[in-house]
């Protein structure tokens, strides 16, 4: 047997070793070759030979074997590769989708919404779950963009579809016809010796009957049980008893808070509470006129029993029996001297909250709700009196984003929910009207921001359709904050409460502020100003609007 020593391949016996690739090659000469020549070569035998002990043999694998290996070992660095590239789609398969769904996505969705139902019928019956297939995504697909110029293309479309057209006041019959049980409850008239709405209702049980058993706030709030604990130890003493039979003093509040959230109702809550005169809810922010009285709990968990507005009368017991001290106490000296403590309510979302009336009522024109939460407050007491407080809606959103977000929290993201939200609110007003997109629940739930909260404007001529101007006292924020004794006093004002003590309103007007921006938010820092001048573009038309609604430009918000 005999190997090529060069290139140790095994050579046949009629082998001429020419197919020797180390030994031959184009330029190949024998004479030259010293391989070939047999120098610098140690002969190897191994047929009972001996060889030189200091030889190496350098063990390769024939040509045609070389070439398989090779083969062998593409084939599996190709089935490997494969295999990763197939794991690697599934897995971003998986978080596309999942992050779509629950909104997890670290790259928002190149799409926004188009348009609803072109039928409202289709509407009014649909779950919550089912409404958001009426969302489709558009065609003309606009990525998100950070730069200025591509998001200010949007603002000029929604600009363009602006027009704030006056809506049509139902009239009582129909709300009557919707809402009766609450019509059998509240009366048409009310106590002319209290300055607050109040009526006597007639009680039926007994001592053991518990009067807060079935109330819906006590059943569902584990926080509020503590207060009607209490009601239920005091209920009995605060009955009226007249010809063997008992009766309850049942109020309404006198006058709202009714928004804006993240606009300072909070602190003016509290230092109204501070007035001898100003008695509030047992409970800050019911949102029965909103939510509630829809058995809305937490949209997003869908709808529960709705709570009566016996469980909303309850909130104001507290309050009733300081008045009844006050009519029985004054009953016997003077009858002509009335009781002048009034009950307030403050649910920020009273003003701007309408996301319910699709589930609930008929007869809508064009996607628009036929009835709004002033349409029943006013058919139960056309002389309320009505706070809104304002801010800049621009810093009001980033404010709202701050607390709301739980994670995450950033300015680029608040940046990117901007843009998100722009683009679903540009896809509604481009097939209807703005009343339409603003009070749409669909929508709303849909925009990462609450964009539409800060629309005032909207909000308030729907207000005005049936309340009078001088019922609504119209506050900012920004005013607030650098002159609380001022607009304290203009509060004071607006609801003829009587003059306070030196002492008095030191309390109300020095006590801190309520609500503030929580530490681990402010770090935050503020945001970024290519947000910041996007969300003056939008805002703009409205504050227009507002300013000229109010003759008053400081609702141009042009310092801030």
């Amino acid at each position: 047997m005999r190997y090529c020593i060069n290139c140790c391949i095994h050579l046949l016996p009629n082998d001429l070793h020419r197919q020797c690739f180390r030994c031959r090659g184009p330029d190949h000469n024998n004479q030259k070759c010293p391989v070939c020549r047999g120098e610098n070569k140690i002969p190897l035998y191994t047929d009972s030979k001996q060889m030189k002990w200091l030889a190496v043999l350098e063990v390769r694998t024939d040509h045609c074997e070389s070439w398989n290996g090779f083969f062998c070992l593409r084939k599996g660095k190709l089935c490997s590769l494969m295999f990763g590239l197939i794991i690697m789609t599934l897995v971003m398969v998986s978080y596309i989708l999942t992050g779509a769904k629950h909104g997890l996505l670290l790259i928002p969705s190149p799409f926004h919404y188009g348009a609803f139902a072109s039928n409202p019928s289709l509407m009014d019956n649909e779950s919550l779950s089912d409404m958001k297939d009426y969302y489709q995504p558009s065609k003309m697909n606009i990525s998100y963009v950070k730069d200025y110029p591509s998001i200010k293309l949007i603002i000029d479309t929604i600009t363009s579809k602006i027009e704030f057209i006056t809506r049509q006041r139902p009239d009582l019959e129909e709300l009557r016809k919707q809402e009766p049980h609450m019509f059998s409850v509240i009366p048409n008239k009310f106590l002319p010796n209290s300055k607050n709405p109040c009526w006597y209702e007639e009680y039926h049980g007994n001592t053991t009957t518990d009067p807060y058993a079935t109330n819906s706030y006590a059943l569902y709030s584990k926080r509020f049980r503590i207060i009607f604990d209490y009601l239920r130890k005091v209920f009995w003493n605060h009955l009226y008893h007249y010809k063997d039979k008992h009766y309850r003093l049942r109020c309404l509040p006198h006058f709202y808070i009714i928004g804006q959230p993240k606009c300072g109702t909070t602190d003016l809550y509290d230092r109204l509470r501070l007035h001898p005169d100003v008695r509030f809810s047992a409970i800050k922010e019911p949102h029965w006129w909103t939510r509630k009285r829809f058995g809305i709990i937490r949209l997003r968990d869908g709808f529960h029993d709705r709570y009566p507005v016996e469980d909303y009368l309850d909130l104001f017991d507290l309050a009733a029996h300081q008045i009844q001290s006050v009519l029985q106490s004054d009953a016997g000296k003077d009858r002509a001297k009335r009781n002048n403590i009034i009950i307030g309510e403050a649910s920020a979302s009273t003003m701007w909250d309408n996301n319910a009336w699709i589930f609930f009522y008929d007869n809508s024109t064009e996607g628009e709700p036929p009835f709004l939460i002033q349409d029943f407050i006013h058919a139960f007491q056309p002389n309320a009196k009505l706070i809104i407080m304002l801010r800049d809606p621009v810093e009001r959103l980033y404010s709202d984003y701050l607390y709301f977000a739980s994670a995450n929290k950033s300015a680029e993201d608040f940046h990117e929910k901007v843009a998100e939200s722009l683009q679903l609110f540009e896809g509604c007003v481009l097939d209807f009207s703005l009343r339409a997109c603003v009070y749409n629940n669909t929508l709303n739930n849909a925009m990462p921001v609450r964009l539409q909260v800060g629309l005032y404007v909207v909000y308030l001529l729907d207000w005005l359709t049936v309340f009078n101007k001088d019922q609504i006292l119209v506050l900012r924020l920004e005013d607030h904050a650098s002159n609380m004794r001022y607009t304290m006093h203009m509060v004071f004002q607006f609801l003829d409460l009587g003059p306070l003590s030196e002492k008095q309103e030191a309390l109300i007007t020095k006590s801190p502020a309520s609500n503030t921006r929580r530490p681990e938010d402010r770090s935050l820092g503020p945001m970024l100003p290519t947000t910041k001048a996007i969300l003056r573009d939008f805002y703009r038309p409205f504050n227009t609007k507002l300013a000229q609604v109010l003759f008053d430009d400081a609702f141009l918000w042009k310092r801030t």
